[in-house]
Parts: structure tokens; C-alpha cells; sequence
């Protein structure tokens, strides 16, 4: 889908040569080749693909050619599911026209479209370029937060005895279970938006820097303060992944704790179910004389034997605060 902003018409084709003046921002939705070709023909540039757009190296994320910003970031996208995926943004910026080239659905997108048609301010493509990755930072600010109080509310579950507080071994087991997987979960989507931010951030400085004769005094002030908010949300988000990464030590330590009460008790069992085996065992032989057989409170004195030899054991493990 394309879509031509400020211009009055949906219908593409009836542009001409020329690209009419008021169309600042051109945006590739899953765009067939038919409008890729349209729009690489009208602004005499090269759309990138999504290959292209998902390198990692920078040599391809930071392109400076014959005066046109070549620019890709990484964004993230909610599934049916509500499962957060990485997908890429290409930014192509010019003199006077954005245009964008994406492949999924991006709420960012939509609310600036809204702003262009009624925000004057928005004068070229570099603005809404800009507008864009202030978005983005205030997108990605929202969901630290929101990262951060999950954090705070699960480490209060951990560290107050919420995941061991309990006479059930199953059910603290369960707890722990859960806790891991919400850790997993809150270090997969903190490590998104690390990618968001870094992406951001490393493109919002290329453009500021290129020195372009048409990228404005005040668009270069709002790139350099969107690269300031990065620096301060990476920040953030550092402290947030320490925080993750200690839960999770505090979970396994837990877990490595329960572990060791269960060995403790299994040595109980197997310690206190001896000392009665070897009395059974003594009583047990056929020997040709053995005095037990012929007294008369011999079966009852072997009873008293075998289980004051099981209660010693207990009774000592319980002085020894094993039990506890």
C-alpha cells in the first residue's frame, strides 16, 4: 500500500512526472512493485528491500548518497497473540520528501499521518522524519515504564518470601516455574526495546551529523535531543537489566535451596529406615540358637527394638534443627 501525505487524492496513478509540491512524506506498506517502481521513478531513488533493511552492520543502515539519507531501524510490532517481533523501518529522506518503507503495522506511523494533515509546522520530510523518532523514543519510554513496574512487582514476589512461603513443595515449585518463565519474558522484551533504542539512537546522530545544507538548524537540535533521550533510556534500561539478571539469580538460588531441603529429607528417610532394616535383618537369620526365640516377651521386645531404632534417628535430626 502506498500512501501520499497532503496529497488530496488516494489514487497515485494520476500523478504525473512531476512530483506536486505539497507531498512531503511517501509511506510503503507492504508495497507491491508497482509502487515501488512508481515512487523510485518519481523521486529518482532506490526503495530498499526488507533484506536490505534487516543488515545489521551499519555500512547498511547509514547510507549518505547523492544527497539522500538511506536510513533502517529496527521496530517492534504486536502479533495477533500480542507477541512483541522485530521488524524493519527504512527511512529514504531527501530535501523535501520521507518516504518509509515498512512491512507491518505501526500505530507511530499512523498517529503522525494524522499530525501531517493537521500540523502546519510539519514543513518537509526531515520534520516528519524527526516527529517520527520522537515518537518512537516516547513509544519506547512508555514501555520501559511498564517493563520497570512489572520488574518492581515480581521482584516483590521473589524477595518476600512469596515463591517458597508455602508447606506445598508443588506448589512452590509451580511459583518458581512461573517466575522463570515472566523473567524470560521481561529480559525478551527489554532486549526489543534495547534494539529500538540503539537503532534509533544511531540514526537520529548519522542524520544530525551528515551536514546536509537542507537539513535545518532546528531539525539538527531535535535529532541531537532525541539522541540525549536515547542516551538517558539506555541508561534506564541498563539499571532494569541488572535488576532481571539478579531475579534471576535470586529464582535459581531458590530453586538450588528447594533442591537441597528435598536431598535433605530423602537422607532422613534413607538414614532413619536403617537402623530398623538391620534389626529385622538380626531377627531375621535362621540361626540353630538364638534366646529371643524361646523368651516370652521376646516379639514384643524385637517390636520395641526396631522402632525405638527408627525414633532415635528422628528425634536426633530434630535437635539438630534439620526439621526446621
Amino acid at each position: 500500500m502506498l500512501k501520499l501525505y497532503r496529497w488530496p487524492s488516494d489514487d497515485w496513478r494520476s500523478i504525473g512526472a512531476d512530483l506536486p509540491s505539497e507531498i512531503i512524506w511517501a509511506d510503503l506498506l507492504n508495497a507491491t512493485g508497482e509502487e515501488r517502481q512508481f515512487v523510485e521513478r518519481l523521486l529518482n531513488i532506490r526503495v530498499p528491500s526488507e533484506d536490505s533493511l534487516s543488515e545489521i552492520e551499519a555500512s547498511s543502515r547509514l547510507i549518505f548518497s547523492h544527497g539522500t539519507l538511506y536510513l533502517s531501524s529496527p521496530a517492534v510490532r504486536l502479533t495477533e497473540d500480542n507477541e512483541a517481533v522485530i521488524t524493519p523501518v527504512g527511512f529514504v529522506i531527501g530535501p523535501h520528501v520521507l518516504v518509509t518503507v515498512r512491512f507491518a503495522e505501526l500505530p507511530i506511523f499512523d498517529d503522525i499521518g494524522k499530525r501531517v494533515g493537521a500540523d502546519d509546522g510539519l514543513e518537509n520530510g526531515m520534520c516528519v522524519f524527526t516527529s517520527l523518532l520522537e515518537a518512537m523514543i516516547d513509544r519506547g519510554a512508555d514501555v520501559l515504564e511498564h517493563l520497570g513496574a512489572r520488574v518492581d512487582t515480581l521482584s516483590r514476589g521473589v524477595f518476600k518470601g512469596g515463591l517458597v512461603r508455602t508447606q506445598r513443595p508443588v506448589r512452590s515449585s509451580r511459583r518458581m516455574r512461573e517466575a522463570l518463565e515472566n523473567i524470560g519474558q521481561l529480559a525478551d522484551h527489554l532486549a526489543k526495546a534495547r534494539d529500538v533504542l540503539l537503532g534509533v539512537g544511531r540514526i537520529a546522530s548519522f542524520a544530525g551529523d551528515v551536514g546536509s545544507e537542507w537539513i535545518t538548524e532546528a531539525s539538527k537540535k531535535r535529532l541531537s535531543a532525541v539522541s540525549k533521550d536515547v542516551v538517558s533510556l539506555s541508561d534506564y534500561e541498563t539499571r532494569l537489566s541488572d535488576k532481571i539478571q539478579l531475579l534471576l539469580d535470586a529464582v535459581l538460588g531458590f530453586i538450588s535451596i528447594q533442591q537441597n531441603e528435598l536431598f535433605k529429607i530423602l537422607t532422613i528417610v534413607s538414614v532413619v529406615g536403617v537402623p530398623p532394616t538391620i534389626m529385622v535383618g538380626i531377627w531375621g537369620m535362621n540361626f540353630k540358637h538364638m534366646p529371643e526365640l524361646d523368651w516370652s516377651f521376646g516379639y514384643p521386645l524385637a517390636w520395641l527394638a526396631i522402632i525405638a531404632s527408627g525414633i532415635v534417628p528422628l528425634i536426633w535430626f530434630k535437635r539438630r534443627g534439620w526439621f526446621e
